[in-house]
């Protein structure tokens, strides 16, 4: 998403927790062309994302965007989770995107409008028996966005989610190793035939960003090859 925001024109500030993964991207979308700045943030606690967004306007002027695509997992039975662990997912995947909306929006409103774009999962339609706390976030992510959308349309902010289904990366790597035939399971369920690539993300994130979707808003975009769509897989 981030390569497709900078080939688009995008001035990027990118946070994260590992500074080093942050210099490496940057690197990256520079080397392409693009403008890239780098923040280090925790979108679980309010003061450094607060920091984040005084730290953002400071550098580059103002905020058009939020992506806001943290997150983390811990697979598991369901009644293995530790309440410890409950908290972490929850707060990682939910509560930092409310953490990162509720910084934005004053900047935003002042600014005449804005584009919030939230991450889901395919955890937010489906039940998967690994990762109860993982989906009942996302399925929150949904919710908040389409409350968030009701409530700043008349400060002409659009919030819309991305749903990501089955991606090829460093993440996953880890779930295809610890689930047994997931590989070959989502390669059946989906249409396209193929794991995601996380290019394909880069489109619908440029459009959601963008003037283009300007009367949209409140709405989650699945990208998941089909995935969604099938009843039950063919062949």
């Amino acid at each position: 998403m981030a390569r497709g925001l900078a080939a688009a024109g995008a001035t990027l500030v990118l946070a994260a927790r590992d500074q080093a993964k942050l210099e490496q991207a940057a690197t990256e979308i520079e080397g392409a062309g693009g403008r890239a700045r780098t923040l280090v943030v925790d979108v679980t606690d309010e003061l450094s994302v607060q920091r984040m967004t005084d730290a953002t306007l400071e550098a580059v002027g103002r905020i058009d965007v939020l992506v806001a695509n943290a997150g983390m997992n811990i697979r598991k039975p369901p009644e293995s989770y530790t309440l410890d662990e409950w908290r972490a997912v929850l707060d990682a995947n939910l509560t930092g995107v409310f953490l990162c909306a509720r910084a934005v929006h004053p900047v935003m409103k002042r600014a005449g409008g804005g584009k919030i774009i939230t991450v889901g999962s395919l955890s937010s339609l489906f039940g998967l028996p690994f990762a109860a706390p993982y989906g009942a976030a996302k399925g929150g992510v949904v919710q908040l966005t389409k409350a968030l959308a009701c409530a700043w349309a008349a400060d002409h902010i659009q919030v819309n989610a991305i749903l990501p289904g089955f991606i090829d990366t460093e993440l996953t790597v880890t779930a295809r190793s610890q689930i047994p035939s997931l590989q070959e399971r989502v390669v059946k369920r989906t249409p396209e035939g193929r794991w995601g690539r996380p290019e394909d993300l880069s489109g619908v994130a440029v459009f959601l960003a963008s003037a283009a979707s300007d009367f949209v808003t409140g709405v989650a975009i699945p990208v998941d090859g089909g995935y969604s769509a099938q009843g039950s897989p063919s062949g």
